[in-house]
C-alpha cells in the first residue's frame, strides 16, 4: 500500500470517527460513550495496523474536543483500545482478535488510566468502576459494528492492503 493511499484511509477514517461520534452517542455518567469511535478503531487496526489505528484515534479525540463532541476521555480510550485492535490482529490475523483487543484496551485498561486521567486533567476524583460500565458498554457495542463491517469490507474482496 502506498504511503499517499494510507494517508488517505487514515484521514477518512478520522473523519468517519469524528463525524460519526456525533451521530451516535449517548451519556454514560460523565463520560460519553461512542460506539463508532469503537468500530472505527477495530476496522482501522485490522485494515491499516496498530499505529495508524492509534493516530486515528488520536485525530478523533483531537477533533471531537475542539469541536466540542467530545470529553478528554476519547484519548486513554480511544488510543489505547485502538493499538490492542491493531496488535491482536497483526499477531493472531484473527478478525475477532481485534475486536476483543478493543474490548479490553477501551472498556478494561483505559478506565483505569481514566481514573488518575480524570482527576488531573478534568478535576473529578471517581473510583474506576465508576468509568468500567460505560466503557464496557460502548465498546462491546462498537467491537462488533466494526467487526461486522472489517467482516464485510474483506468478503467483499475491494480492500487491497
Amino acid at each position: 500500500m502506498s504511503k499517499t493511499y494510507r494517508i488517505t484511509f487514515m484521514a477518512l477514517f478520522a473523519a468517519i470517527g469524528t463525524f460519526g461520534s456525533s451521530l451516535l452517542w449517548f451519556p454514560a455518567g460523565i463520560a460519553k460513550a461512542y460506539p463508532v469511535q469503537h468500530a472505527v478503531n477495530v476496522v482501522a487496526g485490522v485494515l491499516l495496523g496498530p499505529i495508524p489505528a492509534v493516530i486515528i484515534a488520536f485525530v478523533t479525540g483531537l477533533l471531537r474536543n475542539l469541536l466540542g463532541t467530545g470529553s478528554l476521555l476519547a484519548f486513554p480510550g480511544g488510543m489505547i483500545g485502538a493499538f490492542l485492535a491493531g496488535y491482536l490482529y497483526k499477531k493472531m490475523k484473527k478478525k475477532w482478535t481485534a475486536a476483543a483487543g478493543e474490548v479490553i484496551g477501551s472498556g478494561l485498561i483505559a478506565p483505569l488510566i481514566a481514573v488518575p486521567y480524570a482527576k488531573v486533567l478534568m478535576g473529578t476524583s471517581v473510583a474506576s468502576f465508576f468509568f468500567i460500565p460505560p466503557f464496557i458498554v460502548s465498546s462491546i457495542a462498537g467491537a462488533l459494528i466494526g467487526l461486522f463491517l472489517v467482516t464485510r469490507i474483506l468478503k467483499s474482496n475491494v480492500w487491497k492492503g
